[in-house]
């Protein structure tokens, strides 16, 4: 029954903000009381630059990606796996440590991704990369993917468990970008 911790350990790992702790360590100001006020890599860019965010990011993906490359590494079951995956995702939207206000979960989706395949981790990044080079809108090209992780990971991990993580994962996302979806549609983001 000790494997059960990594679903604990994973949400309270998850819930390290790294926007919020790359912006102290660097001396930017607080990235919930600028610019968009969410906490992930692409508020970060806005108020720190590019190497702010770059690190924002690789932090957000390890958080999301070690627990469930842990708890794969151990031979844990599929069901247990995807629930350290969610319970990391969960813990970057609503971190116990900074008043269950997180990020939007991209780059902390992707980590989880690559934890439970590689390859299903590099299909959502590729998928980012060509709408991103296609239209040029960050927050669209995480949306396609998002609402793709789910069909990628029937085809490439084939796994149920997998599989409804990531349909909760895409859930989730589509609700914390519903203002860039808005945007969208209005054709206001850019």
């Amino acid at each position: 029954m000790i494997e059960w911790l990594f679903v604990p350990a994973a949400y309270l790992i998850g819930s390290i903000s790294s926007a919020i702790i790359i912006c102290r360590l660097m001396g930017l100001p607080d990235p919930r009381e600028q610019g968009s006020g969410n906490p992930g890599a692409t508020n970060v860019m806005r108020i720190g630059g590019k190497k702010a965010a770059a690190i924002t990011l690789l932090g957000d993906s390890l958080k999301g990606l070690i627990p469930v490359y842990a708890a794969n590494a151990l031979g844990l079951p599929f069901e247990l796996v995807a629930a350290t995956g969610l319970a990391a995702f969960m813990g970057h939207l609503y971190p116990v440590f900074f008043g269950f206000k997180g990020g939007k979960g991209v780059a902390t989706s992707v980590g989880v991704l690559l934890g439970f395949s590689w390859v299903l981790g590099f299909a959502f990044m590729a998928t980012w990369f060509l709408i991103y080079k296609l239209g040029k809108i960050s927050s669209l090209s995480a949306l396609v993917a998002s609402i793709l992780s789910p069909v990628f990971a029937w085809f490439i991990a084939g796994n149920e468990a997998i599989v409804a993580a990531s349909l909760i994962m895409t859930v989730f996302l589509l609700w914390r970008h519903k203002g860039n979806i808005q945007r969208l549609l209005a054709g206001q983001e850019g």
